[in-house]
Order: C-alpha cells, then structure tokens, then sequence
C-alpha cells in the first residue's frame, strides 16, 4: 500500500510541507524483550493474510495535497489534546512484519521535544527484525512514535509500549489483555470477504473477553482502500475494525482550515476501491449494536466508530531509517487515540457506548464521501462520530 518513499533528513524544526505501572517498568531509552510472556501456540483457526495501513507520502504528493505535512505536537494543539492527564495506561501495538529501531525512536521524540518512550518487544510468530520489510516497518514507525507523543503530551511522562509480533489477532488480543495492557493498537487487516464467519466471530469473541473481563481497550484501523476496502463490489468493511468491541479508526484529511473526509483518489466508482478511508456496513456482524446512537442502519454493525487525520498527502511528519518521511493512512488513527486513552488511567475496557452516547466530543465532518458513502450531519459510513475534541473526550473518563 506504500507510495515510493521520499527521504528528507531530520530536522528540528517543524516539517516545512510515568507513573509505575503494574507491568515491569522499564529504562527509558532502551528495549527488551520480554521475559515473562511465553510463547503462545498457534490456534487452529486460521486467518486471511493481513494488510497494513499505513501509507507513505511523497514530495509531490505533499505539493499535491497543497498542505504541508503535520508535526505531530502541532495537530495534537489543533484536536485540542488534554493536558495533565493521570496516564498509567500501557499501550500494546499489533506487529505482523518488519521491526523499529531506537534510533529513529529517539530521532523523533527529539524533534518534538519530548523524552523517549519505555519499549518492550514480545516476540511470537516473529521478533524485532528492522530492515526485513519496508511495509512493517511503516507501520511500526506509525504505531510507536504516534502513540508515544499523543500519551506525553496528554500527560508529560514517557509511554509504556510493548510491541506485539504476532500475526494471529486472537492470540495477540489474549497475549496483550493477560500482560495487563490497557489499550491495543492494530493498524492491519483484510476485508471482510476474506474471512469466514467462525473466522471473524473467533476475533470478536476475543475482543469481547478482553475488554469485559481485563478491561483493555482494542481500536483498529478502517482501511485505506475507500468503501470497496479492496474486496468484490463497492461495499466492504475490515476485519478486524468491523468487530463491534473493536473501536474502529476512519481517517480525514485535515489542514490548518478545514478538515473532510480523506479521499485523494476515488478510483473506481463501481466497486469503491481507491485510496481514502474504509467505511461501511458489516455483513458478518447484525444488527446494528444498540450503542451506535443515530448511526444509520445498514443494517450491520457501522464502521469506522470515529476518526482522525489520515491523508499522506500532508501526513504525519515521522521518522523511518534515520530520515524524515511523511506518513499516513488509518493506521495512524489508531495508535493517536490508543495514547489518548492511555493517559485517562488503567482498565477502562469497553468504552464504545460512552463515547457514543456524547457526540459532541468530535468534530462533525459534514464534507466528503469515500466511494459508495457520503458524510453527513450526524455519525456516517465515513468518519463515524468524527474526530477528536481531546480535552472534552478526556472529560468523560477524569471521574
């Protein structure tokens, strides 16, 4: 899903275009892996081969998209992001492929002014591997240093991150939520044509286990392949943000002036696949869950459940191989929202219909469409609740 990726070096300036916790702290600045979790075994369900999505802007996308590219602290301002916040919270990030490394961790954090994030890797099916697939570590660089500045600026301490490489979703759901995390982040996935019900439904009864009983919240990313989410037809939604106790993550092109839904190419009209935000009805999981307050009837579940900034066009300003790129795609929406949360405190769990139950702790986007949905006033098929007014969404958990 990667454009062809333009290397800028890092600068310092802005991009022209904790508290103990109950897991093992860990030294700032440094990563280990974990002693403690043990190999899971592979689950006799299988699962489709999973997709990233995250997307790597070029200069001329950039030039093309007439924004420039966002430093991180910057649009976290715009969305209003809390301050102060008690954190605590551990965030887990889903790996399928490719590795991180610390240099870049830190390149980043420095460029932003913040201190660097407490790191763990736990290995499964795969371990830390930089360097062995660009699209891993995309994501992976998505995932961390997004995650690690949302929770510092909401709450001035490092983030606690364990990184999970495993493939399998259920086992990575039960591996996160028994290490006591707090908050998942998954930024891969596959249409829903691809999965069987039994296939679909083991994910969701993961999901449902996790955040009923250890009180993790799991959000995943929607999709960057507009509403045709590359399966038959103009209407298809992602396995696993499709999962009702998934927090499904659209995406918005956002600039200094006005925010729509992130549709660059709309591709074909018959079958809705271009690139822009995944968004639609579920066919796997009906009816509609009764917590989706004033979201129209599909008649199956409604994804995405929220949103935030996604284009790469003026993506995300990052750092990937020791160079400053310029990311995007759904997957940056996940990780954004898994620090947000993360800095409310500890074992929060399901919190689906709270946040649904007040709407006006978004943003309303009201302009755009991506492929066979239009957004609307009101929760739509393409940015859901819309995206976040931080401080008032922070509001509903500093009880």
């Amino acid at each position: 899903m990667a454009e062809q990726l333009k290397k800028r070096p890092v600068r310092k300036k802005s991009f022209k275009p904790a508290a103990t916790s109950a897991i093992t702290s860990e030294k700032t600045r440094s990563t280990h892996e974990s002693k403690t979790t043990k190999r899971l075994s592979r689950r006799k369900t299988k699962q489709p081969a999973l997709r990233s999505y995250a997307v790597v802007g070029t200069v001329a996308a950039a030039e093309a998209g007439g924004a420039p590219a966002w430093r991180v602290t910057d649009l976290l301002a715009a969305y209003n992001w809390p301050k102060n916040q008690p954190g605590g919270g551990v965030i887990a990030v889903l790996a399928n492929t490719g590795g991180w490394r610390q240099t870049d961790v830190d390149a980043f954090v420095a460029s932003i002014g913040q201190p660097s994030p407490s790191i763990v890797n736990v290995p499964n099916d795969a371990a830390n591997n930089p360097g062995s697939d660009q699209t891993g570590d995309v994501e992976l660089a998505l995932d961390i240093q997004l995650a690690a500045a949302s929770y510092f600026y909401a709450t001035g301490q490092p983030a606690q991150i364990r990184v999970y490489f495993d493939s399998i979703y259920v086992d990575c759901i039960q591996a996160a939520a028994n290490d006591g995390c707090d908050v998942l982040s998954i930024s891969w996935g596959q249409n829903e044509s691809q999965w069987t019900p039994s296939q679909a439904q083991s994910v969701e009864n993961a999901a449902q286990a996790a955040t009923e009983q250890n009180k993790i919240i799991i959000l995943a990313a929607s999709g960057d392949r507009d509403s045709g989410d590359g399966g038959p037809g103009p209407k298809n939604v992602d396995v696993p943000s499709s999962c009702p106790h998934i927090i499904a993550c659209g995406g918005t092109t956002k600039t200094a002036t006005e925010e729509v839904v992130w549709n660059e190419n709309p591709g074909n009209e018959q079958t809705g696949v271009g690139t822009g935000t995944g968004g639609g009805f579920s066919n796997l999981f009906e009816p509609l869950p009764t917590w989706q307050i004033g979201a129209p009837n599909g008649p199956g579940r409604m994804v995405p459940d929220l949103a935030a900034h996604a284009d790469p066009r003026n993506g995300y300003s990052l750092v990937l191989d020791g160079q400053s790129v310029t990311l995007g795609g759904t997957s940056a929406v996940a990780p954004l929202y898994a620090g947000l949360f993360a800095s409310f405190g500890r074992k929060l769990g399901f919190i689906s219909d709270v946040l649904w139950r007040n709407p006006i702790c978004f943003n309303d986007i009201t302009v755009g469409d991506n492929g066979a949905f239009r957004a609307d006033r009101g929760a739509d098929a393409c940015t859901g609740l819309g995206s976040p007014i931080g401080a008032k969404i922070a509001k509903l958990f500093n009880i």
